[in-house]
């Protein structure tokens, strides 16, 4: 589960002769593991939904090899056991019975941040990261965006209208950029145009998001939460403007992140947040 979790396909599967697996049938402490884990995949469906939506358009997969995003980095050529996400996660599952630390390769010289604490890495090169039995080693690359749902929900559908949270990593200049991919969930319409295709750019305090290509539905998903991985602490609240109106919300900052609480605005529709002196 834990490891599935972060792959394109995501079930479990069996022989009609092999032995039973659902969740419920393991001890009280897996069955909480197995829970944390799908939960943490159902959080990152919006993220999943536009890697797909980007697979489709342009054929480049969305579970790479750390070489795919880092040729010029000799040493992920034979690196196995490690993959990439899109370019925004590196995903270094336990595969070793028992294990509870793993040789993760971080490469480039980038900043990383375990999705987990959102502790920072500024590293390059190999280095031994703990793996407690209840997680696995999964960190967001610096200068990435990404979309995420944290309510719970009894399925995917009844997440469909949730509000988004975006997770920003500033990279080492203190920017970032991602893209959301919004439509119906269920048709293809799409097809014809009625979906929500979204950029979001983030520099050193500005966040802009920006229409790819003109929206062709409405939507009742709004923006609940930004996180700032590896932004520094503001003393002014987050000026927010859309074409209609401009507001005012709070900010805090703990721990090297800082958050944004319900800037309130419609995915549907363009804005910019301004956390700048």
């Amino acid at each position: 589960y834990q490891a599935a979790a972060f792959q394109p396909f995501f079930r479990s599967h069996a022989h009609l002769d092999s032995k039973r697996r659902e969740p419920w049938l393991y001890s009280q402490g897996e069955m909480s593991i197995i829970r944390k884990a799908i939960r943490t995949r159902y959080s990152f469906l919006p993220f999943w939904y536009t890697q797909f939506y980007e697979t489709e358009q342009t054929g480049v997969p969305m579970m790479r090899p750390l070489w795919y995003e880092f040729p010029e980095d000799e040493t992920t050529y034979g690196k196995e056991g490690v993959h990439m996400v899109g370019n925004a996660l590196l995903v270094a599952p336990v595969l070793t019975k028992g294990a509870t630390q793993v040789s993760v390769l971080f490469p480039g010289n980038e900043l990383w941040y375990d999705i987990w604490t959102d502790q920072k890495y500024d590293v390059a090169g190999e280095l031994s990261i703990q793996a407690p039995y209840d997680k696995i080693p999964v960190f967001q690359r610096g200068g990435t965006i990404i979309p995420r749902r944290h309510r719970v929900r009894r399925s995917s559908k009844l997440m469909h209208d949730d509000p988004m949270t975006l997770h920003i990593a500033v990279d080492k200049a203190g920017k970032a950029a991602g893209t959301l991919y919004l439509d119906d969930g269920i048709t293809n319409d799409y097809k014809q145009g009625k979906s929500i295709y979204i950029s979001f750019t983030y520099d050193n305090g500005l966040l802009e998001s920006k229409m790819i290509h003109p929206p062709g539905m409405e939507t009742k998903v709004w923006l609940e939460k930004i996180l700032v991985l590896g932004g520094g602490p503001v003393n002014n609240p987050a000026n927010i403007k859309t074409k209609s109106e401009e507001t005012f919300v709070d900010t805090m900052y703990s721990s090297n992140v800082l958050t944004i609480r319900k800037p309130g605005v419609n995915l549907g529709e363009e804005f910019t947040l301004s956390v700048r002196d």
